[in-house]
């Protein structure tokens, strides 16, 4: 038997061991070179990657609702535009309270939580804001029959024998809790049910006395609830902004970047024209202002109205109230979203009509009137007189098909579908997921429409009257002249 010479065995062995030692560790060292190399994929590679932006969205006027014809709102409007800017698709998820939208923000749903947000400090702490595009005050609103019940607020203190209420999670309810620490006495409720728009319908309706809410949501609501005004400021101006998920700054740079430059465009202050700076143009529901119209703007019209109504059997004083709704007898009236013109046409709508030319005041007013008929004609004969009108303008505001799910749901509710005084109550329960989602046409704004019907008979009776003063003086003037 053979002995091994361990004199060559040793250095071999530790030759072995001395290679594999240095193969293992070029190994290691191309791995961390590799790992260097590689990128590590931001929030916003992760959302190009799925090429959408996954956005929690607040229903309300300011934010996201649904017109019409199509989605609007000026925060939806902007993520629109962004995300277009990106190649991205735009995808929502609706909620209808800030309670709502919070809750999902802190379980980290989405991308990016768009609810009329303003900037204070506890959300500072809790949230990460991404870059800020508006300023605004909170202001208390009431109705105005406060003075009537000698209650008219004029100083804090004043506050103490009124019912408020505010939305719950709100940066009103903090406003409050610090008045509440400086005035004895003062209470208010809080709601978790009820969004900022239905508590500015709860005080129009006189249940509840007053509430909070931002300078813009009031300037959109006003003209439909004329009788509501602002009292006084309750906070200096604060910051609005879109809260953001944790993580590193990718899509705070690229919002951030992309705003700069729409800015400089001119297109942010384009949207801040059509969303806000058109009510400060028009005093609506100012029934001294409209007088004054009447007396000098409608006669330049009142006999193109009277052609394009004999033309679709139409009353002509209905399209003309229903012009000063749309666009106050302005033939240059244009929004943002390219409504134009006498009878505010969109271009998808003028093309259907014929209209070649939307701030033609006779092309117009004839392709609103051409439109409306179109819109009668689609109600089944039972409807007649000013039921038949009624639903007609509705029809021409939120859209054909919202009004047929109305008179479905009608039916349902027992109330009588072909009936204006009802169906203007069932109109706003489109808004409620309850009664929207077993419906055809979906979720809708069901309180414009109200409103807007609402205000064209404001003014239609106000014209009616105006034409009666001209018949009167001129059968007094004719009586005179005969003798």
């Amino acid at each position: 038997m053979k002995s091994f010479n361990f004199k060559i065995l040793i250095p071999i062995t530790f030759l072995l061991a001395y290679l594999g030692e240095f193969a293992y560790s070029n190994q290691i060292e191309k791995n961390c070179n590799n790992s260097k190399s590689m990128k590590v994929a931001t929030l916003l590679d992760k959302i190009k990657a799925k090429k959408r932006l996954d956005v929690v969205i607040l229903d309300a006027p300011v934010v996201y609702y649904v017109g019409s014809e199509d989605n609007q709102g000026f925060e939806y409007d902007l993520l629109k535009d962004y995300t277009k800017s990106m190649g991205l698709e735009l995808n929502l998820t609706i909620v209808h309270t800030i309670k709502e939208a919070l809750e999902l923000t802190r379980r980290g749903y989405g991308d990016l939580t768009a609810a009329s947000l303003s900037v204070d400090e506890p959300r500072l702490k809790e949230f990460k804001f991404g870059p800020y595009f508006h300023s605004v005050h909170e202001e208390l609103i009431c109705h105005n029959n406060l003075y009537k019940r000698d209650l008219f607020p004029n100083e804090l203190n004043d506050l103490l024998d009124l019912n408020i209420t505010v939305g719950q999670n709100t940066s009103a309810e903090r406003t409050l809790n610090k008045i509440k620490a400086k005035v004895d006495g003062f209470e208010f409720q809080t709601s978790s049910k009820f969004s900022t728009q239905e508590l500015l319908t709860q005080v129009w309706k006189e249940k509840l006395d007053c509430t909070v809410t931002d300078t813009h949501i009031f300037s959109l609501s006003q003209r439909y609830y004329p009788e509501l005004i602002s009292v006084m400021n309750l906070t200096p101006k604060v910051n609005l902004g879109w809260l953001l998920r944790n993580g590193d700054d990718s899509l705070n740079e690229s919002l951030f970047r992309w705003l700069n430059k729409y800015e400089r465009s001119g297109k942010m202050a384009e949207l801040h024209s059509f969303y806000y700076g058109f009510l400060k143009i028009f005093d609506y529901y100012d029934t001294k202002v409209f007088y004054k119209r009447v007396k000098q703007t409608l006669p330049k019209y009142k006999q193109l109205f009277k052609n394009a109504g004999k033309k679709y059997n139409i009353p002509w004083i209905i399209l003309a109230a229903q012009s000063y709704q749309e666009s106050h007898w302005n033939p240059k009236a244009k929004s943002y979203t390219g409504v134009r013109g006498m009878m505010m046409l969109t271009n998808d709508t003028a093309k259907l009509l014929g209209v070649k030319n939307r701030l033609s005041i006779k092309q117009s007013i004839n392709g609103g009137a051409k439109y409306f008929n179109m819109m009668r004609e689609k109600f089944p004969k039972g409807l007649e007189g000013k039921n038949l009108w009624a639903f007609t303008l509705a029809a021409y505001n939120i859209g054909l098909g919202h009004v047929y799910d109305a008179q479905e749901l009608a039916k349902k509710l027992n109330k009588n579908p072909n009936s204006w005084n009802d169906l203007k109550k069932v109109l706003p329960l489109l808004s409620q997921k309850k009664y929207y989602k077993d419906l055809k046409y979906g979720r809708a704004r069901g309180n414009e429409p109200v409103h807007y019907v609402d205000a064209i008979q404001h003014y239609y009776d106000i014209i009616v009257k105006n034409e009666l003063e001209i018949m009167a003086k001129r059968a007094k003037k004719s009586n005179g002249s005969k003798k």
